[in-house]
């Protein structure tokens, strides 16, 4: 023990308590490096492997052409985190003083650096220089905590040396000091110490010159090329934002940028909405949200961007501008000798700053990914700019998954009833294996029925805190992209040991009823099961069995039973006023060997489908029920909250142009409106009203019962709900299943499972993770368009009015599912008369109006001509448009071309 230090400190309730504070040193703390002697062997509380290299090689350096280790501060290892990344970089030291400080200034880096750390091909050593007897330092009278630490990083440095140089070896290796602050370089010097800054050391390593492009450009602002201008407003400092946050002055939030024009933002505010609106805030009598600007920024939540160069027109130039692939991020500009080999690449490339006096951002060159329009480069462009964790699942996370082979144990059936008696059978789309859930029906002796819901038991194998589970936390869903699916847990699970495939015994976790013919519930219970499913079937052949009137086998029986109950449980749903809705999705038919699409259809959904899908909401409504009941502040629930009344409008207006009402005071009346909504000469207009119904609906999201009052799930029209039956594919279903294994007796509970702050925290990231895997797999669908149209030139398709705009008509085209926008602007044409009717709605393009749900006839085509930002572009052929000769665009920027005006308002 080196020192013990005691104060005192008065508690909430007023009481004074002695608090001793002791810090413990070691002389048994490894250097890492593999050729040392002197330090014991895997010393307990030592740095971490794989540790150093005996004879590091490494890079050659015309600065120090010996062998070397390099140990960075803190500020290098938080702008250098790309260099340290590349695989040249090898053999740095990382001081304990320095991950500390690197945690708690950026925990995307933090991760980085300890993924390093755990990579034995990088040899990264952490060191625990504050815990050592040679390398602790006390901090001086007057000496600020920055300062000492900086002072702590040279002690270890110097020390380093000093050991390395007892190592009984022909050419001593070094330990060199990379830093990019000048005073903490010239201290190093004059101490006698090797220093570089990150420039210096990378520009030495003359093998790698494509090393100097990953530099973070972290220059002063006031030498920017563009002079002493200043472009953009300064912020308000950080402390006076905080006292005006305080004093209610300034709102804090979280704003999120439109994501069809940058021009327009949100901006989420924390706290209580009520009380907000008191505020000073301009109203714009037009909106129905105050409106108001950004003044600060606290933090910036910059990630790398995708996209690809666009080249100086200047010969031998190095500076370059980066075009992104997400319209709401401004131009980058970036430093590069590689610009020629990067045409026609998609690029990745990570934001430095953003000088005030500067038009755009500075940058850095990170990675190239590969060819634009490339079917593998434009996957890996959409999983990223989506923040989908896509990488290949570690060893640390594989070495928690059962070895095999597997077989389930005397252990595995203590908590477990065994129902592989039952003729249990699973029913899925085409192609799956990742099959989640079975069900079962039987007549039980009083001749009631006995329905059963059994749910791949993931909680098994997947155990709370280990690197498993942080990772299929982190991950949160499953994302199904039109080819491929990017797994939340690995495929040894996802498609096999968890996965209830036919004919093999499976951990299951079963919610049983005891029903009458009426599909009333009698009894309901819960259990860890066995299973062993007698057929995997798909919708298709659920439903044959059903039809056929020779089969009547003990599965067919089954798929009868359950789906007759199926159709009244789904009427009761309806009469209490659950809405059915409509979106057309599509299915791509690929071919087998280049896996391109060759035909393009909307999904056919049968009975089975509804079959399937009303047993698993009852299961989620039956769950959520019982984890409340036993944790009132700690379920899992999921929520759908009712819309504003201004978000129907567009649809009541649409429904009224046809002469039909839609009643939106209730989920029942919206549903009944839209029931009756009927046209004898139109048939698809029933669909088109729920396909916009859709639209007018919020976000259904996670939360933690003691967080909130609110759990209606309006779509439904269920007073509660949660999901238990997709453990496979969702993490939120893990936890539902960890809650309800507690509430049964089947299984313990730990901290974090009730600690409703933490299952907040994790609701929130569970939401974000879903909205993400939504939109990565809407651009798989339009990536997939796009192919699927690259070869077929101009199609003539029947179109449906779905909107209008002021200068545009949406339009869904049902055979594809697809939906586009034809534009009546266009660059250098002459623009046609317009007239927009809000009320009806309609818009009037010289003579002829359209109006929501015509039927039209349009033109689609790929326009290629921006290779990043390919685009179907429609035009409409029927009605015709007298001198309408123009080209319509389905371009979000011809809808809002930017004004020089307009360009002026972009903030950083």
């Amino acid at each position: 023990m080196l020192t013990s230090r005691t104060f005192v400190k008065r508690t909430r309730a007023g009481a004074v308590v002695k608090v001793v504070r002791e810090h413990y040193l070691r002389d048994d703390i490894a250097c890492g490096a593999a050729a040392c002697r002197l330090c014991p062997r895997a010393a307990p509380g030592g740095g971490s492997a794989p540790g150093l290299e005996a004879r590091p090689g490494g890079p050659g350096s015309s600065l120090c052409p010996g062998p070397h280790f390099l140990l960075p501060d803190t500020n290098l290892l938080l702008h250098q985190i790309d260099i340290l990344e590349d695989p040249v970089i090898k053999n740095v030291i990382v001081l304990q003083t320095v991950l500390q400080e690197v945690r708690n200034r950026s925990a995307p880096v933090y991760k980085r650096i300890r993924d390093l750390i755990q990579n034995p091909e990088k040899h990264f050593y952490s060191f625990t220089n504050e815990h050592h007897r040679d390398t602790y330092i006390e901090q001086k009278r007057g000496e600020t905590s920055n300062d000492r630490n900086d002072r702590a990083i040279r002690v270890a440095v110097k020390w380093y040396n000093e050991h390395l140089k007892k190592i009984e070896d022909e050419e001593k290796t070094q330990v060199i000091f990379l830093t990019n602050d000048r005073i903490n370089k010239e201290k190093a010097l004059e101490e006698g110490i090797t220093a570089y800054t990150c420039e210096e050391y990378i520009k030495s390593l003359t093998a790698n010159p494509e090393l100097v492009d990953r530099l973070a450009c972290v220059s002063d602002e006031g030498k920017e090329i563009e002079g002493g201008k200043i472009i953009f407003p300064e912020h308000i400092p950080l402390s006076k934002l905080q006292q005006g946050i305080k004093s209610g002055i300034y709102l804090q939030g979280t704003y999120r940028a439109n994501r069809e024009n940058y021009l327009e933002a949100t901006v989420w505010v924390h706290g209580d909405a009520e009380e907000n609106k008191e505020l000073k805030t301009s109203i714009n009598k037009d909106m129905l949200r105050p409106t108001g600007r950004v003044v600060g920024i606290i933090k910036r939540n910059w990630r790398p961007y995708c996209g690809m160069l666009s080249k100086s027109q200047i010969k031998e130039a190095r500076r370059h501008l980066f075009t992104p692939a997400d319209r709401r991020i401004p131009r980058i500009r970036i430093e590069t000798r590689q610009a020629d080999a990067l045409e026609g690449q998609r690029i990745i490339v990570a934001i430095d700053g953003w000088p005030r006096n500067s038009r755009y951002p500075n940058g850095h060159f990170v990675k190239n990914l590969g060819s634009a329009g490339d079917k593998e480069t434009e996957t890996e462009v959409l999983l990223l700019e989506h923040d989908v964790p896509h990488q290949a699942f570690s060893q640390a996370v594989l070495s928690f998954l059962p070895k095999m082979p597997w077989s389930i144990t005397e252990e595995d059936m203590k908590h477990r009833e065994d129902l592989r008696h039952l003729n249990v059978c699973s029913v899925d789309p085409p192609g799956c294996t990742d099959i989640d859930d079975a069900l079962h029906c039987r007549e039980i002796g009083n001749g009631n029925l006995e329905v059963g819901v059994h749910i791949a038991d993931v909680s098994h194998f997947i155990r709370p805190g280990n690197a498993l589970d942080e990772e299929s936390v982190k991950r949160g869903t499953t994302v199904y992209l039109c080819e491929k699916r990017i797994d939340m847990v690995p495929e040894l699970l996802s498609s096999n040991l968890c996965s209830l495939r036919s004919n093999v015994d499976r951990l299951a976790f079963s919610c049983i009823w005891e029903m009458n013919h009426k599909a009333e519930i009698l009894k309901t219970r819960f259990t860890k099961s066995i299973i062993n499913s007698r057929a995997s079937l798909t919708y298709a052949e659920a439903q044959m069995r059903i039809d056929s009137a020779t089969m009547n086998d003990d599965i067919t029986t089954s798929l009868r039973g359950l789906n007759k109950l199926a159709k009244i449980l789904k009427k009761k749903r309806i009469d209490n006023g659950a809405l059915t809705l409509a979106s057309p999705e599509v299915r791509f038919h690929m071919d087998s060997e280049t896996h391109d699409p060759i035909d393009l259809q909307t999904k056919e959904l049968k009975e089975t489908n509804s079959m399937v899908e009303e047993f698993m909401l009852l299961a989620n409504i039956s769950v959520a029920q019982k984890i409340y009941d036993e944790f009132p502040e700690f379920a899992l629930l999921r929520k759908h909250p009712a819309p504003p009344p201004s978000n129907y409008d567009i649809l009541v207006k649409a429904a009224k142009s046809k002469n039909l009402e839609i009643k939106t005071d209730s989920a029942k009346a919206l549903a009944e409106s839209l029931d009756k909504a009927e046209s004898p000469t139109f048939p698809y207009l029933n669909t088109l009203l729920r396909i916009l119904t859709t639209r007018c609906m919020m976000q259904a999201v996670y939360f933690c019962s003691g967080m909130d009052n609110d759990f209606h799930h309006y779509g439904l029209a269920s007073p509660i709900y949660t999901h238990f039956t997709s453990p496979i594919r969702r993490y939120a279903d893990i936890i539902v299943h960890r809650l309800l294994a507690v509430a049964i007796g089947a299984d313990s509970t730990y901290p974090d499972l009730t600690d409703k702050h933490k299952l907040a925290e994790m609701c929130k990231n569970l939401n974000y993770r879903h909205k993400m895997a939504q939109y990565a797999q809407r651009a798989s669908v339009a990536f997939h368009t796009q192919l699927f149209f690259k070869t077929k030139g101009v199609v003539n398709e029947d179109a449906y009015i779905l909107f209008v705009r002021k200068n545009a008509i949406v339009v869904l085209i049902p055979r594809y599912g697809l939906e586009g926008t034809v534009f009546f602007e266009e660059k250098d044409k002459p623009t046609p008369k317009l007239e927009y009717n809000s009320e009806v709605p309609s818009l009037t393009v010289e003579d002829t109006t359209l109006c929501v749900f015509d039927k039209v006839k349009v033109n689609v085509m790929l326009d290629d001509s921006n290779i990043q930002h390919q685009k179907m572009r429609m035009v409409l052929v029927e009605p015709k448009i007298l001198g309408n000769d123009m080209h319509a665009s389905l371009s979000a920027e011809a809808s809002s071309k930017e004004e020089p005006e307009k360009k002026k308002m972009r903030q950083k």
